[in-house]
C-alpha cells in the first residue's frame, strides 16, 4: 500500500507536479503521534523535500490560552518530525492574524492579553511565552482564507522555502540518521556471529573432549583380557606334596602343576632306593 502511495506520487503528469498536498485524517497532533502517522511521515519525507503545514483556527486562538495550546502542539509536532514547518492561521477572511504575530513577536504583549485571567493556566502560559520565543523566531507563519484564496500565494512561497531548508538541513541529517541505523544493524551482526562463533568452539570442544574419552575406554576395554589375570599367562612350577599325593586317583596332577617327566623320575627312583634300603 505505502508503495503504491509513493508510486501514484511518482507517477509522470503533463503538466508535471511541482506540490503535492496530504491532508492528514483527523486532528494533526493525533495523527502525528500515533505509529501509522510516523510511517507516512518518514515515508513522504525519504521520498519528497517534505514540509508540515500546521493549520490553526484564527478566531479560536483569540483567547490567549488557545493560543498557546495550539503553539505548544506545533512545537510538539516540529520536534518529533524535525522538518520544517509552516503556521498557517486560517480563515482570515473572519479575523486577520495580526494579533497572533504581534503575540509571537513581544511576548510582553501577550502577556498583557492574559492579566485579566488569574487562573493557574494563565500563569502557565505566561511562563511559556518565554520558553516558546526562540520557536517563534525561526517559524515561518501566514495566513490564509480558503474561502477568498487570500494569502495563498504566500502559502506557496513559504512552501518553497521549506524545501530548501529540507535540502540544506532535513537531508544531511537523514543520510546520518541512515548511516547511524547501518552501523548499529552492522555492529549487531558482527555480536551475533561473534556469539555465533564462540558457541561453535564450545561445541566442538565438547565434542573432542567427548571423543577422546570414547577412545580412551575403548582401549582399556581391549587390554583387559590379557591383563585381567597375570597368572594364567604365566608357568606355575610346583612339587607334589605328601598331603595331596593321594587325593585324586588316574589324576594327571604333575602335567596340570607343569612338572616335567624327569622330575617324576627321579622321585620314583629315590622312593625304591627307600624301600631297598628298609628290606
Amino acid at each position: 500500500m505505502q508503495a503504491e502511495v509513493i508510486g501514484l506520487c511518482e507517477k509522470a503528469r503533463d503538466p508535471p507536479l511541482s506540490t503535492i498536498v496530504l491532508d492528514t485524517p483527523g486532528q494533526i497532533e493525533i495523527f502525528t503521534w500515533s505509529a501509522s502517522g510516523q510511517i507516512v511521515t518518514e515515508l513522504f519525507a525519504s521520498s519528497f523535500p517534505t514540509v508540515v503545514a500546521f493549520i490553526v483556527d484564527t478566531p479560536r486562538c483569540a483567547a490567549p490560552q488557545t493560543f498557546m495550546s495550539n503553539m505548544l502542539q506545533a512545537v510538539s509536532i516540529l520536534y518529533k518530525t524535525k522538518l520544517p514547518m509552516i503556521l498557517v492561521f486560517n480563515k482570515t477572511d473572519v479575523m486577520q492574524h495580526d494579533f497572533a504575530l504581534e503575540w509571537m513577536a513581544d511576548f510582553e504583549v501577550y502577556q498583557a492579553a492574559l492579566e485579566k485571567d488569574g487562573s493557574y493556566a494563565a500563569t502557565l502560559s505566561r511562563s511559556l511565552s518565554l520558553v516558546l520565543d526562540e520557536f517563534y523566531s525561526n517559524l515561518r507563519c501566514v495566513g490564509v482564507s480558503a474561502l477568498t484564496g487570500q494569502g495563498m500565494d504566500q502559502f506557496c512561497q513559504a512552501v518553497s522555502a521549506g524545501a530548501a531548508e529540507y535540502e540544506q538541513f532535513y537531508v544531511p541529517e537523514l543520510a546520518a540518521r541512515q548511516q547511524e541505523k547501518a552501523d548499529r544493524e552492522s555492529r549487531r551482526q558482527q555480536k551475533e556471529m561473534a556469539k555465533v562463533a564462540k558457541d561453535l568452539a564450545a561445541a566442538s570442544l565438547k565434542a573432542s573432549s567427548s571423543t577422546r574419552s570414547g577412545q580412551a575406554s575403548s582401549s582399556l576395554r581391549a587390554a583387559g583380557p590379557s591383563n585381567a589375570n597375570p597368572v594364567a599367562g604365566g608357568v606355575v612350577a610346583a612339587r607334589r606334596g605328601p598331603d595331596t599325593a593321594g587325593a585324586d586317583e588316574g589324576d594327571d596332577s604333575g602335567a596340570d602343576l607343569g612338572l616335567s617327566d624327569d622330575s617324576i623320575e627321579d622321585d620314583e627312583a629315590e622312593e625304591a632306593r627307600q624301600e631297598s634300603r628298609a628290606k
